[in-house]
């Protein structure tokens, strides 16, 4: 990765100047940093965005210089059920993402902020964030009195569990480090096991509890075997990451048995994105963010993510 300079571009027809101000790392955006998600030469990475309008073009109504703003993980995405057309546009992928101070995008590619987050909050929420939110609320339909299972502790999985205790949600969490299983019980988790420990970790949760409700697998290989273990009869496992490989084997005799739904999905739309803003602002939930790197620490701030010694977010901050 390079820094170059460029032309502040301006706005046309339909389109918002935005001066960034700060970007957070996913799995997704390291991927394409190692070239392991192939994008076009000299694509700017980074799914996530937050900064402030400096300009708007013509017929642009519903946003004004200094509105505070966000981006979005597939800007052509606004609502109803994902089709190739919405998903097309991969922010920090298939089009140019938010590592950079100045942008012009469609006026309808970003939402408002939080009230009261910093930009740096802000830039947590795309797509960890969005992510999470989906798969509890969207496609899981969580209730009060459910139960939900993260595994490790990630963005996105911190963001579930603070999504799951909103909602009145009993939660149980994994983790391979005894600090971290102490961090996850201060900020919600009712119940955390160590993977690492524990080899059986799926069949000792569900001994626990009876089987629970909602699993979010973020590991595929390394730990779907033990989402289907832990999951209750009837229950769901939404499909997110793939931290431990990118397949995973299925025994399909237990999924029939045990009827399981089962949810692949990636981030999510402009109106769910609207609606989780309004949760947080009502639950008042704040991110979780481990370390902050400076803009031109991009590098460093992925080996720290390699590490996989963060606790939550991991957030670049702009000049």
């Amino acid at each position: 990765m390079v820094i170059v300079d460029r032309k502040t571009p301006e706005p046309r027809a339909g389109e918002v100047l935005v001066n960034w101000r700060a970007s957070s790392l996913n799995y997704h955006d390291y991927m394409v940093a190692l070239g392991l998600i192939k994008t076009a030469d000299g694509r700017v990475p980074m799914s996530d965005g937050a900064g402030e309008v400096s300009a708007v073009g013509e017929g642009v109504t519903q946003w004004q210089p200094g509105d505070k703003v966000m981006s979005l993980f597939f800007s052509q995405w606004q609502n109803g059920r994902p089709t190739l057309t919405k998903t097309q546009s991969i922010s920090g992928d298939t089009a140019d993402g938010f590592a950079l101070e100045y942008s012009c995008v469609a006026a309808d590619a970003l939402t408002r902020i939080p009230s009261g987050y910093s930009f740096e909050e802000a830039a947590t929420l795309p797509c960890a964030a969005l992510t999470a939110w989906r798969a509890l609320m969207v496609e899981g339909n969580l209730q009060a009195g459910d139960s939900v299972l993260i595994q490790g502790s990630g963005g996105m999985s911190i963001f579930a569990l603070q999504i799951a205790k909103a909602a009145g949600a009993y939660v149980y969490a994994t983790s391979s480090s005894e600090e971290k299983m102490l961090r996850l019980k201060s900020i919600g988790a009712d119940e955390v096991f160590n993977y690492r420990t524990d080899s059986r970790w799926g069949k000792t949760i569900t001994k626990h509890s009876g089987g629970v409700d909602h699993v979010l697998d973020v590991g595929a290989d390394a730990t779907f075997k033990h989402s289907v273990d832990a999951v209750a009869m009837g229950g769901h496992i939404a499909l997110i990451g793939v931290l431990g490989g990118i397949t995973a084997e299925m025994m399909m005799p237990t999924m029939f048995y045990k009827q399981v739904k089962m949810t692949g999905l990636a981030v999510g739309s402009r109106e769910m994105q609207e609606k989780m803003i309004a949760a947080i602002e009502t639950n008042k939930i704040i991110p979780v963010i481990d370390k902050c790197f400076a803009f031109d620490e991009l590098s460093q701030a992925f080996e720290y993510q390699a590490s996989g010694t963060h606790f939550g977010k991991v957030v670049v901050s702009f000049p």
